[in-house]
């Protein structure tokens, strides 16, 4: 499984996220619970966060190519929603998070 994230500076970070999950909702698997979202997309998922002046995005995919593709969906749209802030998205390659299940 590929992962990699992008950290966006902006005092909207919960509007951000609320608007990604509310406009994919429509599409695809959405789960949205006040300050975190994941979007299932075809290609793979995404994760949002909405910290104090951050909005946190985890993107995990299985090949590079999908990988890319649910990047360049999020940013896109987040390019659309943010289009007064000209949002600057840097996607960095993430170490795949281990889960341990009790």
């Amino acid at each position: 499984m590929m992962h990699s994230e992008a950290r966006l500076a902006t005092a909207m970070a919960a509007r951000y996220l609320a608007q990604l999950c509310k406009h994919f909702a429509h599409k695809m698997k959405v789960d949205h619970d006040g300050n975190t979202g994941r979007i299932e997309f075809g290609a793979g998922v995404c994760s949002l966060e909405a910290q104090d002046g951050v909005l946190i995005m985890r993107a995990q995919a299985n090949d590079p190519a999908a990988l890319q593709q649910v990047q360049q969906v999020i940013d896109r749209h987040l390019e659309r929603f943010a289009f007064r802030d000209k949002p600057q998205i840097a996607w960095r390659a993430e170490a795949p998070r281990e889960t341990f299940f009790a």
